[in-house]
């Protein structure tokens, strides 16, 4: 190793007082228009106090009787289920998978594995999930993603502050996503799946967009109390880092659009998190979604320099298991095996369900699809497939169960929803 060509690298004292100065520049119009969405919202700390208040579970609630939603009900059976401790308990599904050995295996539990399902697209949905996991005694995700339309899902009956405090009873992590992105019409490459070209580089924020993502993001943020967000563009990126330095309690996600595929672009990514943390530490980086294309290798790389910039406990690696059946990769698209390998030395990850097993999707006449997260409701419901893609995510909740069992017999724990899964 040639030592003296290595510290060529050093980032020299310099380097940081250009950013730095480039960052505090009054006339730095970037900077500027972000800080005047900002104003628009109100002060820092009253924003967060209006954010706070809002994501209460009795404020959503109280919200959700004033407009007299249908979902109420559903979520009072939800909370009554779980307080009557219905859900099966961990060491009762554990028990379940392994019989009597169930008491003699010591589970990895500094290497639990979240259970992620997406995409949760109606209220509804999680009734019916809740309904069948109490039945078969089956596990609750750890992790809900949100691909719905947000203007949608807020007109529909309440069904965004729903989903919100559904995710409360049951005490799962959740990820909302914005309209404000590159298939909004935005980006004129795109069309539809003929214009799949139009994607590489990412979904995008062309032009003023990422000023109109911050705007909406600032929205749902304090009238509902949605902090963390999915994230597709670096442009978005770098504003969640810079309102997260400005003291906006904010998180995100980074989309599997991104493109994080490969250990370089995924120290690219931390850098960038590492660079703009609070003085505590702290990112808004919450998680993010690897390419699936990578192998263990390239998971085993993120990991080791996730741990090396501080990282291991913050920030999540979400990786798909699955994948819709159509519109985003070639089947049969299956990484569970591969999970087992890598879950037994690597911390912090995320088995994302994103479609059913394979092998059950190929028997579906109508199997999950990618392009249907973004049918507007009122067309779902003119085709009749509301039912289907309903089966759909229960073929994903089907398939996360299996991922559940697969860890329990390789001795490596698992996070369910906290409340029901005790």
């Amino acid at each position: 190793m040639d030592e003296k060509l290595r510290k060529q690298l050093k980032i020299p004292a310099s380097n940081l007082a250009a950013l730095n100065a480039l960052l505090l520049d009054p006339q730095n119009e970037l900077v500027n228009a972000a800080l005047d969405v900002i104003a628009k919202h109100g002060t820092i700390d009253a924003i967060n106090r209006e954010s706070a208040a809002a994501r209460k579970l009795p404020n959503l609630m109280k919200r959700l009787r004033e407009m007299n939603s249908p979902y109420v009900p559903e979520l009072e059976w939800l909370g009554a289920q779980r307080d009557a401790g219905a859900f099966v308990s961990v060491a009762d599904y554990r028990r379940k998978v392994l019989g009597d050995a169930a008491a003699k295996t010591k589970f990895k539990k500094a290497n639990a594995v979240t259970l992620e399902i997406s995409a949760f697209q109606y209220f509804p949905w999680i009734i019916a999930q809740a309904q069948q996991a109490i039945a078969q005694k089956e596990l609750m995700p750890g992790r809900f993603i949100r691909v719905r339309y947000m203007k949608e899902s807020e007109s529909d009956q309440g069904d965004l502050l729903a989903g919100m405090a559904a995710m409360q009873i049951v005490g799962a992590s959740y990820v909302d996503t914005l309209d404000t992105k590159g298939t909004d019409g935005s980006n004129v490459h795109l069309g539809g799946p003929d214009t799949i070209t139009g994607y590489f580089g990412g979904i995008g924020e062309p032009n003023d967009y990422p000023l109109k993502w911050l705007d909406e993001f600032l929205y749902y943020y304090r009238h509902y109390g949605i902090y963390q967000v999915l994230n597709i563009n670096a442009g978005t990126i770098l504003l969640g880092y810079l309102i997260h330095r400005l003291g906006i309690n904010n998180e995100f996600k980074i989309s599997v659009f991104v493109g994080n595929d490969n250990p370089y672009f995924i120290w690219w990514t931390l850098m960038m998190a590492k660079l703009f943390a609070r003085p505590d530490g702290t990112t808004p980086l919450i998680g993010f979604n690897l390419s699936n294309a990578v192998n263990n290798a390239t998971i085993e790389a993120a990991a080791d320099i996730r741990q090396k910039l501080g990282f291991e406990d913050v920030v999540r690696i979400e990786h798909h298991i699955t994948e819709c059946y159509k519109s985003i990769v070639r089947q049969p698209y299956d990484r569970r095996a591969e999970l087992m390998e890598l879950a037994a030395h690597v911390k912090n990850i995320s088995a994302k369900h994103e479609g059913g097993d394979p092998e059950v999707e190929a028997t579906r006449a109508h199997p999950s699809n990618l392009l249907e997260y973004f049918i507007p409701k009122a067309d779902v419901e003119a085709k009749g497939l509301m039912p289907t893609l309903l089966q759909n995510y229960m073929d994903k909740h089907a398939a996360l169960n299996h991922t559940a069992e697969e860890l329990t017999r390789h001795g490596i724990a698992f996070v369910a929803a906290k409340n029901l899964h005790k």
